[in-house]
Parts: C-alpha cells; sequence; structure tokens
C-alpha cells in the first residue's frame, strides 16, 4: 500500500498527517499528551489537512485537556502490595514464588495471586500476568460477539487481542477482523461489551457519522455512558514514543 507519512504544523500545533488509499479523511487525538494524527486520503493536500484542522481545533483541545488530567497508574514493579485490575475490580497484587507452571489465581474479591518461578524477574511477571489476561479475554469475548452478531446481523471472521497503545479497538472491514486491547481485560465488562459493539457497528457503517451514531443508540442506548467510564478509567502505564 502507497503511504506517505510526514509532519505539519497548524496554529502552532504538530499534526501528523498520513496519507494512504483510504476514501475518507479522519482526524484523531491520541493518549497520553494529545498526539494529533490526520489519516488522509492520498489525493488530498497540506492545505485540505490545516482546514480539516482549524475547524477541529475546539474539540482538539478538549480532548488534549481531558488527557491532561486523566489519571494514570505508576509504573508496575510487579511486587507484592501493588493494586492490579480486572473487570473493573481493584485487586491487591500478592506474589507467591513457588516450583511450578506460572498462574493466576483470585482467592478471594480483593486478592490477585500471581505464582511463579523463585527467582522469576518483573518483566517475567508481567508476561505471566498478561497471558491470563489475554485468556480470560479470550473466553470472555467470544459469547458477547455471538450475542451482538446475531441482534446487528452481522458476521466476523476474525477475532484478535493485542496491546494497543492509542485504541481500544479497531475493525478491519474487509477482512472482517476485529481487534480488542488487551487493557480492556480490566475494565468492566460493560466497556468490554461497549468496544465490541462499536466495532461491529463499523460492519454496517465506516466512518463515525450520523448513520453510525443511530445505530448505537439504537441497539446500545447507553453507549455514551459506557464510553465515559471507560475514558476517563486510569490510563495504564506505558512507555509511549511516537
Amino acid at each position: 500500500m502507497n503511504i506517505e507519512n510526514r509532519q505539519i504544523t497548524v496554529n502552532g500545533l504538530s499534526v501528523q498527517v498520513v496519507q494512504k488509499a483510504i476514501k475518507n479523511l479522519h482526524l484523531g487525538v491520541y493518549p497520553p499528551h494529545g498526539r494529533v494524527r490526520v489519516a488522509a486520503p492520498l489525493a488530498v493536500n497540506d492545505e485540505a489537512v490545516r482546514l480539516a484542522v482549524i475547524g477541529k481545533l475546539g474539540w482538539i483541545k478538549r480532548q488534549r485537556a481531558r488527557f491532561h488530567v486523566q489519571p494514570r497508574q505508576s509504573e508496575r514493579e510487579m511486587i507484592s502490595g501493588e493494586s492490579h485490575y480486572f473487570l473493573g475490580r481493584r485487586y491487591r497484587l500478592r506474589v507467591v514464588q513457588q516450583p511450578g507452571a506460572p498462574k493466576v489465581v483470585l482467592p478471594n474479591r480483593s486478592t490477585m495471586e500471581l505464582h511463579v518461578q523463585p527467582g522469576c524477574t518483573p518483566g517475567k511477571r508481567e508476561w505471566v500476568l498478561h497471558g491470563w489476561y489475554r485468556r480470560q479475554l479470550r473466553e470472555l469475548v467470544p459469547p458477547l460477539l455471538e450475542k451482538w452478531q446475531s441482534i446487528l446481523g452481522v458476521r466476523v471472521a476474525d477475532l484478535r487481542i493485542k496491546r494497543m497503545k492509542t485504541k481500544w479497538g479497531a475493525c478491519n472491514i474487509e477482512a472482517r477482523r476485529i481487534w480488542l486491547s488487551l487493557e480492556l481485560a480490566k475494565k468492566p465488562v460493560r466497556c468490554l461489551e461497549y468496544i465490541g459493539v462499536h466495532e461491529l457497528a463499523h460492519l454496517l457503517e465506516r466512518a463515525h457519522n450520523d448513520r453510525f451514531i443511530a445505530i448505537m443508540d439504537k441497539y446500545l442506548p447507553p453507549w455514551r455512558t459506557y464510553r465515559q467510564e471507560l475514558n476517563s478509567a486510569p490510563l495504564a502505564h506505558e512507555t509511549w514514543s511516537y
């Protein structure tokens, strides 16, 4: 695919412009510091991009302000006593070092036990926890998707889960493939369901336009509340680089 990537400045604001073989221009503001990115068709020139950004300056400023005040977790050291989340509930981590296969256990509603080999490094501990999160999503998501595919009358060919720094989910319409962020394992099920419905709705309408909003309003009326809950929750620590 022919892709052009460059930076331009609009009213003192640095904007990443990615031009590729798409039909419509898309503008996004991404955490943690409000990076502005425009995906534009190959035929669109810089002046058209500048006009699009200027027309959205108020919205861009509001998004950047929201990211600025949104709480963030400190970098996790994967030691006993840390707070970790699963399905919206906060757990106190207890690292159990013992021989045997690594695993994660929830013995009660406030403790998350991480069983690892003695001398296991923090990086390995995190790898074990992320693997457990991935398996939990692999169990939780298919029934939700099956439910909503029937409701919306669409069908997904492939579901994938990965660590995503700037999105909760994505949909490849041509391949009918949905990607979900691993971070969703930490959020309430209603937020996970909202993202699933959002991505499925893109199989009916590609753009975030009035028709897309109408679909969300019809099938999941509280979606704005779920979106607000999701976007106001603490962000995970990341070593962000672009």
